[in-house]
């Protein structure tokens, strides 16, 4: 069997000019968020120890935590709300399609007995309450003519629901039953967030023309603003208030995160402005933050979070990060202590993993292309993406030298450096084997079959090629010349990954027709077959250390470890192990595997052997 040890999660789905909703569990010192169809509930004290919901058929927008905690609300873009249990098996205990349209913005009533939710209607209602056991509506909400991209409920009695959107509005509905009784118009530009103080005396809306709106609880008419003094100069995406309701924490495009004392006279007075670090690109905009106990969050558009400490902001923020897209490969550092793994997916980003830490930064490179195949060893990373050119990057601790670029006549589909002497490299296109010597092309051999993967033995004197055909050949190497030695068929599905074991005594191949085999490498004879247990293609294999386990990553979502000595049947399969299917694998030791997929996480199991 194999147990999840760690997840390196993936960060929250964001989009340019929108701000995202993070909600927060004060008790557990919890975060959630969305990422694809995923919710993430992560723990800010223990970023390891995150899990994933994937129940969502659509992209999952908002999650949000009952006031007991005890279960989640999440909706998607289709406009559907699920409820389910934080704990235990995660039951599903309510659903609803409150709207038509995407969901932006959900809230729970204090009591933990309504939810509010509000969104896209297309051209029917923007915002819907309901009672979340039986789904009945309670209210009428009228009032708003475009999208509404959020709404709150007041925490206190008597109960008030604010929402505001795309309309320049900020509507105020009393009840229940609720009933529109007034619009604020005192914004130029969309309204992006609502929120009211957790005393319940006032709440503030604050929008894309810059401005912060404070508006009294019960009566919900304006009784001051954020002051110019000191304001952002871009679009305010999202607020926060503080635990005492006495200060708020806004963030914007223009790449700052201020936190504001509201007085008395309900003024904002600029408190401090956290400085983000950041590369300087747009990516550091920052569109979503959350106050929680003693830690001020942001999220910037790139998926960066940074951790301030509320009670001693000069602290360096705690930054953390993961992938936004489909992790496409795996690297492991073997000599690395603690073990190093890189990550790369398709949008060009690399990140670095520590295991028991978690993130440990992010690679940049000078020009950053988009990957799709990628290798590296501790010195050096070659990358190739949708073009003809392979680039070879020196690395050197977190920093990327300059690239030296080859173009090798076609699209490259698998890249392979030959562990002993790293300056060797065999590429392959799908017409062809090309040789490289650091970034010279030494030779390049035309063939009349249709290549999709391949591999170089450690000591680069044997290759192993394969076809679209589900055959694999093998050629020797020597010196600038590759020769034909052996066909293989066994196969009836284009291949999609051969590896070497690390003794070279075998080699393991995979294709797109769900088989696995092993190959004895001095007989070419099969050594481990039936390998028939996935129910799609399989993406990757991967070898432990000692050269005793195999392991295979497929689209059907699951991980299979077999052990080389007993008959395929005897498997451990990790069912579910990423929504969408596993691309990148990789043992750290004899009994821990790593898995990437397409929903942008990162896990480690510990492989009991039976």
């Amino acid at each position: 069997m194999a147990q999840l040890v760690e997840t390196y999660a993936c960060s929250p789905a964001t989009e340019r000019g929108r701000g995202i909703l993070l909600a927060g569990d004060p008790k557990t010192d919890s975060i959630a968020y969305c990422t694809g169809r995923s919710v993430i509930i992560r723990r800010l004290d223990a970023p390891l120890d995150a899990w994933a919901y994937q129940d969502h058929a659509y992209p999952a927008t908002v999650a949000r935590f009952s006031p007991n905690g005890e279960w989640v609300a999440s909706a998607d873009a289709s406009g559907c709300v699920r409820v389910w249990g934080r704990y235990g098996d995660r039951a599903l205990k309510a659903e609803f399609r409150p709207l038509s349209g995407r969901v932006d913005d959900l809230r729970w009533s204090p009591d933990g007995l309504r939810i509010v939710v509000s969104g896209d209607g297309k051209g029917k209602s923007f915002v819907r309450a309901f009672v979340w056991d039986s789904g009945s509506t309670v209210g009428e909400f009228d009032g708003h003519s475009k999208r509404v991209l959020s709404c709150d409920f007041k925490p206190t009695r008597p109960f008030r629901i604010v929402t505001c959107g795309e309309d320049f509005l900020a509507n105020f509905y009393a009840g229940p039953p609720f009933k529109f009784k007034h619009s604020i118009r005192g914004h130029s530009n969309f309204v992006n967030c609502i929120r009211y103080a957790p005393d319940g005396s006032k709440f503030i809306t604050v929008s894309s023309d810059k401005k912060g709106l404070i508006y009294d609880g019960k009566t919900g008419e304006k009784i001051g603003e954020l002051s110019i003094e000191g304001s952002h100069t871009g679009s305010i995406y999202a607020i926060s208030w503080s635990p005492d309701s006495k200060q708020v924490l806004t963030v914007s495009a223009d790449k700052t995160a201020k936190v504001w004392d509201i007085m008395e006279d309900a003024s904002g007075k600029l408190n401090r402005t956290l400085a983000c670090p950041g590369t300087g690109g747009v990516d550091d905009m920052l569109v979503g933050c959350l106050w929680q106990n003693d830690h001020l969050v942001t999220v910037s558009l790139g998926g960066t979070f940074n951790v301030f400490s509320a009670s001693n902001p000069d602290k360096e923020p705690v930054t953390f990060a993961g992938h936004l897209k489909t992790v496409s490969s795996l690297v492991l550092f073997p000599q690395s202590n603690p073990r190093t793994i890189l990550s790369t997916s398709y949008d060009g980003v690399i990140m670095r993993w520590i295991q028991g830490v978690g993130y440990g930064g992010r690679l940049m490179r000078k020009n950053n292309t988009q990957i799709k195949c990628f290798a590296a060893v501790e010195e050096e990373l070659v990358t190739s993406g949708y073009d003809n050119k392979v680039f070879r990057i020196p690395l050197n601790g977190d920093q990327c030298g300059d690239a030296e670029s080859v173009d090798v006549g076609g699209q490259p589909n698998a890249l392979n450096l030959a562990i002993q002497k790293p300056e060797f490299a065999l590429i392959t296109t799908d017409s062809g084997i090309v040789l490289l010597n650091n970034s010279k092309v030494i030779s390049t051999t035309k063939v009349n079959y249709t290549i999709t993967s391949s591999s170089v033995s450690p000591d680069g004197t044997e290759a192993v090629v394969g076809a679209q055909d589900g055959k694999l050949r093998i050629y020797s190497i020597n010196g600038d010349t590759v020769t034909e030695e052996a066909v293989l068929e066994k196969h009836r599905g284009a291949i999609t990954s051969i590896h070497y074991s690390p003794d070279v005594s075998m080699f393991a191949s995979a294709d797109v027709n769900r088989e696995a085999v092993v190959w004895d490498r001095a007989s070419k004879e099969v050594k481990l077959k039936n390998m028939l247990y996935h129910t799609a293609r399989i993406n990757t294999v991967a070898w432990s250390p000692d050269s005793r386990l195999v392991a295979t990553g497929s689209l059907d979502t699951c991980a299979i470890v077999y052990e080389i000595d007993k008959p395929a049947a005897s498997r451990i399969t990790i069912k579910g192990a990423h929504l969408g299917g596993v691309h990148g694998l990789s043992f750290i030791d004899n009994d821990t595997l790593v898995t990437a997929g397409e929903d942008a996480c990162i896990r480690v199991w510990k492989v009991v052997q039976q």
